[in-house]
């Protein structure tokens, strides 16, 4: 006998189909950001507690996971030890079988397990006690047994995944993420870790480049287009074409800069003049022109620039004296 199988059409197009998929990721995405915003309401004493234990560690935060906390934890760890806190991943599963040993009395463990109930990390508690590590415990659940079994914890539980069954890790993950982020950046802030600190951690790529480079590795140096206050404007503009900066420094007998001319400067002056090229420097430059010194580093020119709404920096030394000029940043206008 033939089974017969009866199957309901469905009369939805295509395009209707795609909508309705779209449509439930931006309600899924809405949803997550309202479960990281609900993270806030738990930024407390107990919190505050977390942030003084991490500082004041004396040895090593551990981040022990497994499965998709794993994961969060390998990241946390990263981060904690870019922005200055020394840390290392500990697989759980890998830890019984001897990774253990990389845990020491000094250390602080950073438990993570969305159920709290993780078999894996619950069963290493006992060996880190005795070990005489602190453990924090990163749960979605405080009344689960890892949660009770830990001296602080951090709650990072939701209402639901925003999987579609409620079961894949998803908006979980991304509230222990967040949690652990926002644990490292005060942190951070705490131990007052600056731009330097960092980069003493990420010297490469492009973050540490920005941070690295000097102002005086990339300024122009010669020719530099300089002249005297008392210097004629038929002078200087002769200077100034050879400089190809598009300005001129004024300086005075030491080389401190004085004053500054740009395209802008001579534009104002031609309204107010009609014959400029008689007239001192002194009569259309623009005085005390912004400076940075060499050896500032050229986010610090570029955040200036901007700010100041600049085509160009003067560039000086530990005396104030004129070393180059920089205006590689130039995409704002002069005014």
């Amino acid at each position: 006998m033939t089974n017969l199988r009866i199957v309901q059409s469905d009369d939805r197009s295509d395009s209707d189909l795609d909508d309705e998929i779209l449509e439930s990721a931006r309600v899924e995405l809405l949803a997550q950001s309202k479960a990281i915003a609900a993270l806030s309401l738990r930024i407390d004493i107990n919190f505050q507690n977390c942030i003084e234990r991490v500082s004041q560690c004396r040895g090593r935060l551990v981040f022990c996971g497994i499965g998709k906390s794993g994961h969060i934890g390998k990241k946390l760890a990263a981060t904690f030890s870019c922005s200055g806190t020394s840390s290392v991943f500990l697989h759980a599963g890998e830890a019984a079988h001897g990774d253990l040993g990389m845990v020491g009395p000094n250390d602080l463990v950073l438990l993570i397990s969305n159920s709290g109930e993780t078999e894996e990390v619950l069963r290493l508690v006992p060996f880190l006690r005795e070990i005489g590590a602190e453990i924090i415990a990163l749960v979605g659940n405080r009344s689960s047994p890892i949660a009770r079994s830990a001296d602080l914890v951090l709650d990072v539980s939701i209402e639901r995944e925003s999987c579609p069954h409620d079961l894949v890790p998803t908006t979980s993950s991304l509230a222990a993420l967040a949690m652990g982020d926002a644990l490292a950046m005060a942190v951070m802030r705490t131990r007052r870790f600056s731009k330097i600190d960092f980069q003493k951690y990420h010297p490469g790529g492009s973050l540490g480049q920005k941070l690295a480079t000097k102002v005086r590795d990339v300024m122009q140096r010669q020719p530099l287009p300089t002249c005297s206050s008392a210097c004629s404007v038929r002078e200087m503009l002769q200077r100034m074409s050879n400089g190809h900066c598009g300005l001129i420094i004024v300086v005075d007998e030491s080389k401190t800069p004085v004053g500054l001319v740009t395209d802008g400067d001579l534009r104002r002056a031609l309204q107010r003049h009609t014959d400029l090229r008689s007239l001192p420097v002194s009569d259309i430059m623009t005085a005390k022109p912004v400076t940075i010194h060499e050896d500032a580093n050229i986010r610090d020119a570029r955040e200036r620039m901007h700010r100041l709404r600049l085509k160009a920096l003067v560039v000086v030394d530990s005396e104030e004296r004129v070393t180059g000029v920089i205006e590689i940043f130039g995409d704002q206008p002069v005014d």
